[in-house]
């Protein structure tokens, strides 16, 4: 068991982070206090197991909006067992109030801010869907011209094979024509030779 003074330097005060504290220190099972020190820093003064006491400075040391932690100053001291829980201290009700609203209007400025610039998102992804569209109607109209083109050169295919076939047909009509006159040609030579 284990003693820590902890001084905390950074954004810490009228953000929020004694709340913070105090929920880290009652999961770990800490026991002791923080509270407010003029003009800006946190002081806390915690007891418990050495590794609890190890993992709540490290969990302490939060940077997440509107919080802040700059610095960690730890110094440890001999164990007391003075503490029967972890509390805030509080200052007087007023300050504590005022602490409150500015925690609340940071937090709702912060909102305002990830409105806007959600709605700024919102806003290009419909652009951007507008775009996509405008691509994929563009996509079937050029699709709709090769399936076009794609026709016409089945079209001209089909009426090349027909000529060729046609060619092919009066070139084989032309040779057995031929053929048949030379074989002609060629006995009546052989009978005028006596030879047939």
């Amino acid at each position: 068991m284990k003693r820590a003074r902890i001084i905390v330097k950074g954004r810490v005060q009228r953000v929020g982070y004694r709340d913070e504290v105090e929920e880290i220190a009652r999961r770990l099972g800490i026991k002791g206090f923080v509270e407010n020190v003029k003009p800006y820093d946190i002081r806390i003064v915690t007891e418990g197991e050495d590794e609890a006491i190890s993992e709540f400075i490290e969990r302490i040391k939060i940077k997440r909006f509107p919080i802040n932690v700059e610095s960690v100053e730890v110094s440890f001291e001999d164990f007391k067992g003075e503490f029967e829980y972890f509390e805030i201290k509080r200052g007087d009700w007023q300050e504590e109030l005022g602490e409150r609203l500015d925690t609340a209007g940071k937090l709702l400025y912060r909102s305002v801010e990830l409105a806007e610039r959600s709605v700024e998102l919102s806003e290009r992804a419909v652009e951007l869907s507008a775009r996509s569209v405008e691509l994929g109607e563009r996509s079937v109209e050029l699709g709709e011209e090769s399936v076009s083109i794609g026709k016409r050169m089945l079209e001209k295919q089909d009426e090349t094979i027909n000529e060729i076939k046609g060619l092919r047909e009066d070139l084989k009509s032309y040779m057995e024509e031929r053929f048949d006159r030379l074989e002609h040609e060629v006995m009546a030579i052989k009978a005028k030779l006596g030879m047939v």
